[in-house]
């Protein structure tokens, strides 16, 4: 078992590069089963969501070349298999976004149901109902999603009206409709940064996509896309997490290849709580204050507000913070359990429902936690930098799905961090114990 083991108290101090988006990649990549030719994608992050979504592209017959660490080459004129595999399907969220692309290529997809982080319920009622819209049967049965056009035709467009703002829905309808018959139109649409993305690589394989980044987006298909050159934007939600990173250690940490408009929302609860953040171009710069912060109420939102992705990790921020903070939810109904990790810490919370309300406490101390999700682990890799003493991290898989190569980014610019291998045995008996 490998996990993270850190030694709190060091502030941060240095230049980071941010890396590709992966809620940007494990859409764009699988964008790429829309085209009968090679499509370069570069700026890929090195993460594992990113592996196993070339992993199931290879399975499905497509043929992956790596051009050098963050390119590769994704031809799938040959794909010979439209049945994706369930072991890797299970272990990524973002495996849903194969029903759209294979629908509007072939007609055909069976997919099983997505796995990935459990953050609670996360239907995937609004994708069907675009795939419906466009005139697919969908039937999801054992475990499994099955799509087809009757006959084997091609999809038709649609007029889609998402109930709720749904990042995964307003994606898989644009794949789909990219190779659908006539015009497409989504409507409350996700306006997040990725959703942009996704439709300028569409655009530049040759489809027309309006309006992405609003809440109405037209998708006029195409007979035939073609292969294109494309490089994915970078991380939004890696460069939030920095910035809080840089703010809870006190540091001044320089970020590059970012894109500051991307992060107002964050930028602004920072400013509020104290540290100084400054921008120029693609690079933001947070200075740490050590006169303790502010605390500050947050509520999650769709895009342009504060991102769900960044609650966690501000959450860690806040702990130290003084007085009383309050961080709503409105996104997923399972978020704050990293807050009962975090307590272990000697973090003062109490949950009611959607809300959790922080009393802030001069300092955390290091302790054995273990990460429930993504973002929770990046949350607690914060707490425990900010923390005195030693934290230990468990499931780190979680993190590694998300943040290219987070350990040595950060001890580049001052963490003591390391990655480190427990026994089986013994880290049974830590368990036990605990």
């Amino acid at each position: 078992m490998t996990k993270y083991l850190i030694e709190g108290g060091h502030p941060l101090h240095g230049t980071i590069e941010i890396s590709g988006a992966k809620n940007a990649a494990v859409a764009i990549i699988p964008a790429a089963l829309l085209v009968d030719g090679v499509c370069r994608i570069e700026n890929v992050p090195q993460i594992s969501d990113v592996t196993l979504i070339l992993q199931i592209l290879r399975e499905l017959g497509a043929d992956i070349k790596t051009v050098n660490r963050t390119t590769v080459d994704v031809d799938c004129s040959h794909i010979r298999n439209r049945q994706v595999p369930y072991e890797l399907a299970r272990k990524i969220r973002a495996s849903y976004y194969l029903v759209g692309a294979l629908l509007g290529r072939f007609g055909w997809a069976e997919v099983p149901l997505p796995g990935g982080c459990n953050l609670g319920g996360r239907p995937i009622d609004q994708h069907i109902k675009g795939f419906v819209a466009m005139g697919a049967e969908v039937d999801v049965r054992n475990g499994l999603i099955y799509a087809q056009v009757p006959g084997r035709g091609c999809l038709a467009g649609g007029q889609v009206y998402l109930d709720i703002v749904s990042v995964g829905a307003t994606m898989n309808i644009m794949l789909a409709a990219a190779l659908a018959e006539g015009m497409t139109v989504i409507e409350n649409a996700a306006k997040e940064p990725h959703i942009v993305d996704l439709a300028n690589f569409l655009n530049s394989m040759g489809c027309r996509v309006k309006g992405a980044g609003t809440d109405v987006i037209r998708i006029f298909g195409r007979d035939y896309l073609h292969g294109a050159n494309y490089t994915v934007i970078p991380d939004q939600i890696e460069t939030g997490t920095l910035m809080i990173a840089a703010a809870a250690t006190h540091g001044d940490v320089e970020l590059t290849g970012c894109i500051p408009t991307h992060m107002e929302a964050l930028s602004a609860k920072l400013l509020e709580m104290g540290a100084r953040v400054t921008e120029s171009d693609d690079t933001l710069r947070v200075r740490g204050t050590l006169c303790g912060y502010r605390g500050v109420n947050i509520k999650t939102q769709v895009y342009p507000g504060f991102p769900t992705d960044l609650q966690q990790p501000m959450s860690a921020l806040l702990c130290t913070a003084v007085g009383t903070s309050t961080v709503v939810e409105n996104i997923f109904e399972t978020r704050f359990r990293h807050l009962a990790e975090m307590e272990r810490m000697g973090a003062r919370v109490r949950i009611y429902e959607q809300t959790a309300v922080i009393e802030g406490v001069p300092q955390l101390h290091g302790a054995a936690v273990e990460a429930t999700d993504l973002r929770a682990g990046a949350a607690l890799v914060i707490a425990g930098l900010a923390a005195r003493g030693t934290t230990e991290i468990s499931q780190i898989q979680f993190i590694e799905r998300g943040y290219e190569d987070l350990v040595g980014k950060l001890r580049a610019v001052g963490a003591d961090i390391q990655m480190v291998d427990v026994p089986v045995e013994a880290a049974e008996n830590e368990a036990q114990i605990s």
